[in-house]
């Protein structure tokens, strides 16, 4: 996770262009973990503010299966952040400009 890889190999289309690896999960449904070093299932312990988690009781700690952050041939989704546009553009993707949905904060912004 977080490593840049090139989009030639993912096809003609997206030539030219840089992805950020931003997560993914298995075949069996279990989310990619940044820090777990490894390309397989792990269970660790997860407490209130880690990610992957949700306390659904105050002070409540449950152990849970994840998959370590090392991309292997067992994953079945990636999520991929553009980072640098190809030549091209890519259709549904960099071919139309959205605008803002939301404006600045702070009234001081807005001056």
């Amino acid at each position: 996770m977080a490593s840049e890889v090139p989009g030639d190999s993912l096809g003609d289309e997206f030539k030219g262009c840089i992805f950020r690896i931003a997560g993914g999960n298995d075949k069996q449904g279990f989310p990619m973990k940044q820090g777990i070093l490894c390309n397989h299932r792990v269970r660790l312990l997860f407490k209130k503010g880690m990610s992957c988690y949700r306390e659904r009781r105050s002070g409540c700690r449950k152990r849970k299966s994840v998959r370590g952050c090392v991309v292997g041939p067992d994953l079945a989704v990636m999520s991929l952040v553009l980072v640098k546009k190809g030549a091209d553009e890519i259709p549904g993707l960099t071919d139309d400009n959205k605008p803002r949905r939301l404006g600045p904060k702070r009234a001081s912004n807005i001056r």
